[in-house]
């Protein structure tokens, strides 16, 4: 019962998922931070502060005022993710490749090792094989 339960969680796909939630959520706040009090004080040196404290491009407006692009809120964004996402790789997908594809060494099963399907040729030959053999026999 536990060998069985051991093989379900080290099942890539349910590592992998579990990694994503329980990290994606936890780092998620660090990296927030870190954008916050870093790169949105860099992006505010280039872009001025709109009217509702979101740097941006100020674009005038068909009405007369202007209307900020938050372009500081999307390169937060895009930092937010791609630190997220290269700390959960290089931490725990890469190693936990790493660990599987030992493991297989291990049992010495050859990678890329794949049994060759048989073409659709090939498989109407053996169709047909089989129906000779089959109406011989009668």
């Amino acid at each position: 019962m536990i060998k069985g339960f051991k093989d379900f969680i080290m099942r890539g796909n349910v590592i992998d998922l579990a990694v994503a939630v329980v990290i994606g959520a936890a780092f998620t706040a660090v990296v927030n931070a870190i954008v916050a009090s870093i790169i949105t004080p860099l992006i505010e040196v280039f872009w001025k502060p709109g009217d509702n404290g979101v740097p941006g491009i100020p674009v005038p407006a068909v009405w007369g005022g202007t209307v900020t692009f938050p372009i500081g809120d999307l390169v937060s964004a895009l930092i937010s993710f791609l630190a997220v996402a290269i700390v959960v790789y290089f931490v725990f997908v890469f190693p936990m490749n790493a660990w599987k594809e030992h493991q297989a060494a291990k049992a010495g099963v050859p990678e890329d090792k794949e049994e060759k399907l048989p073409t659709e040729q090939e498989l109407l030959i053996q169709i047909r094989d089989l129906l000779e053999k089959n109406s011989a026999a009668r």
